[in-house]
């Protein structure tokens, strides 16, 4: 499996941009928004079937978790719950996120773009505030995807 790193500057001036060198992660911070990307030797189609199992599913959004359709809420038996906002197969989903019970709302996107032979996951946690619980968003979501590339072979 390769994977390529890779990491965009986004949002105004003294923004953080982070590119991680041979962990095939990028990822870019803004203020309230963190975004991590990686490429996985593996073509579209098979990323989203293993994105909708149970094992994929559970590789990005923790133990116990399971998707449903648009609506559909899910739990992670770790804590992290929410809903699914958008469902579009082969292309991307979007789910609210609750880090615990008494954790803000925040919305995290996960986009698969098809490059061939290969594919890259791009997650977007958005709406991050200071009272959200997770003091390494960044790195809660490059081990997700660490685990998720790991579940795919």
């Amino acid at each position: 499996m390769s994977s390529d790193s890779s990491a965009t500057a986004q949002g105004e001036a003294g923004d953080e941009a982070v590119a991680t060198g041979d962990s095939g992660i990028g990822t870019t911070s803004t203020a309230g928004t963190v975004h991590v990307s990686r490429e996985v030797g593996a073509p579209v189609e098979q990323v989203w079937q293993h994105l909708i199992s149970t094992a994929g599913t559970e590789a990005l959004l923790g133990p116990g978790a399971r998707l449903g359709g648009k609506g559909e809420s899910w739990r992670s038996t770790d804590g992290p719950h929410g809903v699914v906002r958008s469902y579009h197969p082969i292309e991307q989903l979007r789910v609210s996120w609750h880090a615990d019970d008494d954790a803000p709302a925040s919305l995290v996107d996960l986009h698969l773009v098809d490059a061939g032979e290969s594919t890259t996951v791009d997650v977007t946690h958005e709406r991050l505030t200071a009272d959200d619980p997770h003091p390494d968003v960044k790195g809660h979501w490059s081990q997700a995807l660490d685990r998720f590339a790991d579940s795919l072979t």
